[in-house]
């Protein structure tokens, strides 16, 4: 199945736009409860006004708030910003740490956004468990575990750690494009005949085609 995933998804990555890992790791804090594509519509002017941690650290509350504000909880996020920008001048020196157990310490970073991190902006492997990652897995049979540490634990025995990074990325794309939370589209996916969750959505090829977002032929049987 993983092996059917990487020709599934060839083109699997992080959809959040970034080029730093400052702007990656705030990115990935504000993707909570929101879309990636909400969060890139938002950071262009968030990272032109607060280019590093100190400008973070130094923000106006209410400006920073307004910025937010379309990524929904906009306070609670303002306070993780805040709170990371401080704490990257204060014990890093302004740089984000590429160790997991620096990152988790940071406000706002649990080990799902130390490992998007990590991966993506410092090339070390990771597993990201987030809700797609959980429901996917799940119905592939190799977990029955709903805790993400469990989780991550668990999967990190199947798969090579050189394709924790990839693998993720292909995970999470199918969660997005194909394996819907209610209503996947069981009949139109590459994975149909390997899944044992098979016939949890329409199994007919036509009705499970039209549940399909961003179809490529790859995704179809």
């Amino acid at each position: 199945m993983a092996r059917d995933l990487a020709v599934i998804h060839p083109d699997a990555h992080c959809e959040l736009d970034f080029t730093t890992p400052l702007e990656l790791l705030v990115a990935t804090v504000l993707s909570a409860q929101t879309t990636d594509r909400t969060v890139n519509t938002v950071t262009p002017t968030l990272f032109a006004r607060y280019p590093t941690a100190a400008a973070y650290a130094g923000a106006d509350r209410d400006e920073l708030e307004t910025i937010l504000k379309p990524t929904g909880f906009f306070r609670a996020k303002a306070n993780s910003v805040l709170g990371l920008g401080r704490a990257l001048v204060e014990r890093f020196d302004g740089e984000v740490p590429a160790r997991l157990e620096d990152l988790v310490t940071l406000p706002g970073v649990g080990r799902k956004t130390a490992n998007v991190v990590l991966g993506n902006a410092f090339g070390v492997p990771g597993l990201t468990v987030d809700t797609h990652f959980g429901r996917l897995v799940r119905r592939f049979g190799w977990t029955a575990e709903d805790d993400p540490v469990k989780v991550e634990a668990e999967i990190a025995q199947l798969i090579p750690k050189k394709e924790w990074t990839d693998f993720s990325h292909r995970v999470i794309f199918h969660g997005r494009r194909v394996c819907h939370a209610k209503k996947p589209a069981c009949g139109a996916c590459g994975l149909a005949r390997s899944c044992p969750s098979f016939g949890t959505g329409p199994v007919d090829p036509v009705l499970a085609a039209k549940l399909v977002k961003t179809p490529a032929a790859s995704d179809t049987l």
